[in-house]
């Protein structure tokens, strides 16, 4: 049997036979620079390879359905039918107290992911919460700082709001929720998102020790940069585990909860929401989400329902149990590309981290409002590119189907409200890119 040995071709001798096949025309109108600042090239090489050791779960990913509380029992019905139905995890919203025995009834918590999400701080109500449920699979979005950049307030104050967690950490298993979600809904790029993040979850080590690195995960949205959004998880589990380094803290892999953004989603021909969603939560799954819940397609702008949020559900098990990606974690190791964006995003994000902490930390620069100004700039250059059509929403800004009418379908208001409220610093404005061009739609219909 004769052997062949194929000569390897090297990066100069691709990027000569492209420059041949362009015919005089500039390489560089073939190099792509994205909001990030970063190069993308029109190939990739195992030059490119970086060899980067990053933790991915090996576990598959958890198919999760969020509940908002207002009756109880309603809430547990439909929560068990989820989970009759492929679900096997549950994110529970509220604004107040409830009766969690009602709430978590036939809910078997050893075995099944809960993650509440409250918006008030209640460190008793949480203790008691935590006690009946004593598993090591509840997580509780407890964020204060998350809360003063939304709202622009604390809860109380800095002082009550840091002492109340305190008193949640020394009760309370999973108790901080660090969300990115804040600052990729209201336009930040991905290499802000990823150090402001990390900032964010400093400001937690300062304050509570190196200890608290065991009470943190992390609530992620994701865009539609596909790649780049697989590339962003990863780019963060490199981040964290720096940072845990740092501080001499147990390097315990980040936990991340994520799900599709709302910036990109649309009133109009709305259907679409369903194909940025699929691609959304594949970049999830590949970027080792631990837990994924989908957004119904309608979420903006209808109440929960039974059939949108069957189908959200199904997207997720179809990619699972279907597309079988959820058992190949490491499947983009040695993609090329992929490995090489993770390390300039990461690389990018670590700079800004340092000039936050220069400057003084997160706490101080939302304080200044040089956060909030970051992040305005970059809205305000990609809501450019979308009035523009550089950035394009099929059905929204692009092809636009005329005839289209909506405003009778509106069960909820789904524009950004803005309240005459008094506030401690500028809060972060998440805003959908969207929003006016649909506006000015419903006044024409």
């Amino acid at each position: 049997m004769s052997s062949y040995l194929f000569e390897g071709t090297s990066p100069k001798k691709w990027k000569q036979k492209i420059q041949v096949d362009l015919k005089g025309a500039d390489y560089n109108t073939l190099l792509w620079h994205t909001n990030e600042k970063i190069i993308v090239k029109p190939f990739y090489t195992k030059e490119d390879r970086t060899h980067q050791q990053i933790n991915i779960p090996q576990n598959d990913f958890c198919v999760c359905q969020s509940f908002f509380i207002d009756n109880e029992e309603i809430t547990n019905s439909l929560a068990n039918n989820a989970l009759k139905h492929g679900a096997t995890s549950i994110y529970f919203h509220t604004k107040n107290t409830f009766n969690y025995k009602k709430v978590l009834k036939n809910i078997d918590i050893n075995s099944t992911k809960i993650y509440f999400n409250f918006s008030f701080l209640n460190p008793d109500f949480i203790a008691e919460l935590s006690n009946f449920c004593n598993s090591k699979n509840i997580y509780f979005n407890i964020d204060i700082i998350g809360n003063l950049a939304k709202t622009g307030n604390w809860f109380v104050n800095l002082k009550d709001d840091h002492k109340n967690l305190e008193k949640i950490i020394s009760t309370t298993n999973n108790c901080i929720g660090v969300n990115l979600s804040i600052y990729q809904n209201s336009g930040a790029n991905i290499v802000q998102q990823l150090a402001y993040t990390l900032a964010h979850a400093n400001e937690y080590l300062n304050y509570f020790g190196k200890e608290a690195s065991n009470e943190i995960h992390f609530y992620f949205s994701a865009g539609n940069n596909y790649f780049f959004e697989i590339a962003k998880l990863r780019a963060f589990r490199i981040l964290w585990s720096s940072l845990l380094k740092i501080y001499e803290a147990k390097n315990t892999p980040a936990h991340i909860f994520a799900e599709p953004t709302l910036r990109n989603k649309t009133l109009y021909n709305n259907n679409i929401n369903k194909l940025r969603t699929t691609t959304e939560c594949m970049s999830c799954i590949l970027g080792g989400a631990d837990t994924i819940s989908n957004n119904a397609y309608n979420k903006i702008f209808r109440k929960s329902n039974e059939f949108s949020e069957r189908i959200s559900r199904n997207q997720l098990l179809i990619l699972k149990d279907e597309c079988e990606i959820s058992s190949n974690k490491n499947i983009v190791d040695g993609s090329y590309y992929i490995e090489e964006i993770t390390q300039q995003l990461a690389e990018k994000a670590l700079e800004i981290f340092k000039l936050i902490e220069k400057g003084g930390g997160l706490l101080k620069q939302l304080k200044e409002g040089v956060i909030q100004r970051k992040i305005q700039e970059s809205a305000d250059k990609e809501q450019h590119q979308f009035n523009s059509e550089e950035l394009v929403l099929i059905g929204t800004n692009k092809h636009q189907n005329k005839f289209e009418k909506i405003k009778d379908d509106l069960e909820l208001y789904p524009f950004v409200k803005i309240r005459a409220k008094k506030t401690l610093i500028q809060p972060i404005i998440q805003r959908r890119l969207s929003e006016k061009l649909e506006q000015e739609r419903l006044k024409n219909e």
